[in-house]
């Protein structure tokens, strides 16, 4: 059985196997049982162990030339020696997802097993994710390999984000981040040790997936630096593609040489490489998470002028501070704008950018200053909102999205974690705003929605389509 380059099939496999399924609660093999079942696998599912006639009230088979039928992806949870000897005597499955640990991460001996890995899959044509890994969690083709109980690590819904990364609990804590912040993935895939499927045979994959609007890569090292870059560029020309860079000094290259195997290159060579094709990079887990939340909702932007309007003036200029720190411009309003806010605003609100309306703020100020603020040329607005004004109301959500809808400018809410806030933050997001808690995550997100090459070829279209208007 020939694949080629072919990975499509992990991410529609209409049989799963699962080698060395076991009927006992809490083991991986019956974890991911579970998780099968639990996300509503719709294919035709194999339990493969010869101590067992039925698991879970499931056929049981004794190998997996026992299933007399083609099997698109098997999943190996068994010892490292045993994968192998398995995967030697199998001659009827397209794709591997080998969950197991006991590899090239550590050392020699194991090394030497991955290279047996390697070869047995190039010569029987059977693509491998892993080993050492979590594999695929997929909302699409609704399929979930993770051996980690739903209990412990919460699965998010269905959205546009898809996710790739070497490191499992990378994998585990974006997905759990992204379950409560309530942001939908399409699919999140974990290739570990990467004997053979890596980001890049991913990436090219996710390019054309209709189901994939936004690609976040957690990144280790990179499998293939020319090709990478190549596929990378083309994705870039049809979605944004935002990855974080961990291993850039030698602590962090030793620990992902000890992790996956993985050997980091020097930290400039992947960001020149990120630059040319076209990648957001963001800094740590942080820069990563926020980059997610905010592309989960808005398209890049063509420029990098930020409105600020917030209540508290402290905020404000921490906010102010924060933009420019991560590139963007906060200009001042057009004095024609300042004489129209300072004639519907409060006498001692300032009408700079930020534009301050203090405590003594309603609802309707905010609305105000959005709509003057935005007569002016903006591309991104961030609103703060300290709930401790005594005026503004809960419908304070629902008026900001009026005027969101009404401008079609990306906002994004900057409001402190408290209990009560994060009750009302949820119902910005409800209403498709992005909820940041610090000025600096609210400033990091906005950068990332100015950059990167969509918003340079929007920007560069734009410019042709007014110079092409002007000339006529």
């Amino acid at each position: 059985m020939t694949t080629g380059r072919d990975i499509s099939f992990f991410f529609s496999p209409a049989t799963i196997a699962l080698v060395g399924a076991s009927p006992t609660p809490g083991k991986p093999s019956h974890v991911i049982l579970e998780s099968l079942k639990r996300i509503g696998y719709p294919g035709a599912l194999y339990p493969v162990n010869p101590k067992y006639s039925a698991i879970d009230g499931l056929k049981c088979y004794s190998s997996l030339t026992e299933i007399n039928r083609d099997i698109d992806v098997a999943i190996f949870a068994l010892p490292a020696p045993t994968v192998i000897v398995i995967m030697e005597r199998t001659d009827n499955v397209k794709g591997a997802i080998i969950v197991s640990a006991g590899f090239k991460e550590t050392g020699a001996a194991g090394t030497k097993l991955e290279a047996e890995l390697k070869e047995i899959g190039e010569r029987k044509g059977i693509r491998i994710i892993g080993p050492n890994c979590m594999g695929i969690y997929d909302t699409v083709s609704q399929v979930d390999t993770f051996f980690t109980p739903e209990g412990r690590v919460r699965r998010p819904k269905r959205g546009v984000l898809s996710i790739l990364t070497q490191s499992g609990s990378f994998a585990e804590l974006i997905m759990d981040e992204m379950a409560s912040e309530g942001i939908g993935v399409a699919r999140i895939v974990s290739y570990g040790n990467r004997v053979d499927v890596g980001e890049t045979d991913c990436l090219n994959f996710l390019t054309d997936d209709a189901a994939t609007k936004v690609v976040a890569i957690y990144m280790e090292s990179v499998d293939d630096g020319r090709r990478f870059v190549e596929v990378a560029s083309r994705c870039t020309k049809k979605k944004p593609v935002v990855a974080v860079k961990v291993g850039k000094r030698e602590a962090g290259i030793h620990a992902a040489r000890s992790h996956t195997g993985a050997i980091s290159g020097r930290y400039e060579i992947y960001r020149a490489a990120f630059k040319k094709a076209g990648i957001v990079e963001v800094n740590g887990y942080e820069g990563l998470k926020d980059a997610c939340k905010v592309l989960n909702t808005y398209d890049l932007v063509e420029g990098n002028r930020v409105l600020i309007v917030t209540d508290g003036g402290g905020v404000g200029v921490s906010m102010a501070d924060a933009c420019e720190d991560f590139g963007l411009t906060v200009s001042e309003l057009s004095e024609e704008t300042r004489k129209r806010l300072s004639a519907k605003l409060l006498g001692f609100s300032a009408t700079g950018n930020p534009i301050d309306l203090t405590g003594s703020v309603t609802d309707e100020d905010y609305v105000t200053a959005l709509k003057e603020g935005l007569q002016d040329d903006f591309d991104i607005v961030i609103i703060t909102v300290l709930w401790g004004a005594p005026e503004i109301t809960e419908e304070l959500t629902d008026r900001l999205k009026e005027v969101r809808d009404s401008y079609n400018k990306p906002l994004l809410i900057c409001t402190p974690n408290s209990e009560f806030t994060r009750r009302m933050a949820q119902r910005f997001e409800e209403n498709g705003m992005p909820v940041f808690f610090t000025p600096e995550s609210a400033a990091r997100a906005a950068a990332v929605l100015a950059s990167g090459p969509l918003a340079v070829s929007l920007a560069r279209k734009n410019e042709e389509r007014r110079s092409a208007k002007a000339r006529t």
